[in-house]
């Protein structure tokens, strides 16, 4: 398979989504208790579709199994940051498939053969398939995410409707990271990596309880998980209408947040270090 890697960006050349208006298919592949890995499958169109990517495998059995079954042609790994539950497979994956893996600058991560920040885009030409690099530290140091096609692989720095602990970063970092998400195109697909829907809407409503957009993202997150379906993806315009850690500029969670930290905020950023603490203290 042709490959180009990876290639420079000019910062103003970069696009903050780059999307085409054709959209790669995505398998979900349960993980451990809640975890989720991805598989981007190459455009139909080139019939490529059997052709995919591995995106995040914390472990390597059930992603073996789901090639074999399906004759499936992995092209390369994605890895978004280093926690084990992220790149515990990768080992065990070599073994079988010989193919790049690419992951943060940032971060050291055992078998990377490529390693990635904002400058840089990969460009799989035999799949269709094109992805930016966007810096998200925050939960850990490193961690970036892939855009690309109208869809982001996030990884843990946001999820359905919440996002990361912060571990090795700052409450700036992430503010800054998910700032940069707000800038994305409302019909960008959120592919997190954990099925944390339903106990983030329950923080998410005690942030707003009279948002009636979240009320609803409620009760479908409910009826999705009482038939034992997943939440994940979700629709960038939902995660901007519902979840608590993208709206610090609305003037509701900022109430919320000040009544809870006690005195005023004067910065989106001071909001959203309130509310990540505000549900630390429930965790």
């Amino acid at each position: 398979m042709n490959i180009d890697t990876i290639s420079p960006l000019k910062q103003s050349e970069k696009s903050v989504n780059n999307c085409s208006d054709i959209s790669p298919r995505v398998s979900r592949i349960p993980a451990f208790d809640d975890n989720y890995i991805w598989f981007i499958h190459g455009l139909a169109n080139l019939h490529a579709e059997q052709q995919i990517i591995i995106v995040d495998p914390g472990e390597a059995a059930p992603v073996i199994e789901a090639i074999k079954a399906n004759d499936y042609q992995p092209q390369a790994i994605f890895i978004t940051h280093h926690h084990a539950d992220h790149t515990g497979g990768i080992s065990e994956l070599l073994k079988t498939y010989n193919i790049p893996v690419y992951g943060p600058q940032n971060e050291t991560i055992e078998s990377i053969n490529f390693t990635l920040n904002e400058e840089l885009s990969i460009n799989m030409p035999d799949m269709g398939l094109s992805f930016d690099v966007l810096d998200v530290p925050g939960h850990t140091r490193g961690h970036i995410a892939y855009v690309g096609h109208h869809l982001l692989f996030i990884g843990d720095t946001l999820f359905a409707g919440g996002c990361g602990r912060i571990f090795e970063g700052t409450s700036e970092q992430m503010h800054h990271s998910l700032a940069k998400l707000l800038k994305l195109s409302d019909e960008t697909m959120v592919y997190c990596a954990h099925e944390y829907t339903t106990d983030n809407l329950v923080f998410a409503q005690r942030v707003e309880p009279d948002n009636q957009q979240l009320q609803q993202r409620i009760e479908d997150t409910q009826i999705l998980r009482n038939n034992n379906q997943s939440t994940v993806p979700s629709n960038l315009a939902l995660e901007k209408q519902t979840n608590p850690f993208l709206r610090f500029d609305m003037a509701s969670v900022r109430s919320a947040a000040e009544n809870f930290a006690g005195h005023p905020l004067t910065t989106p950023a001071e909001v959203f270090k309130t509310v990540r603490y505000w549900k630390d203290t429930l965790d």
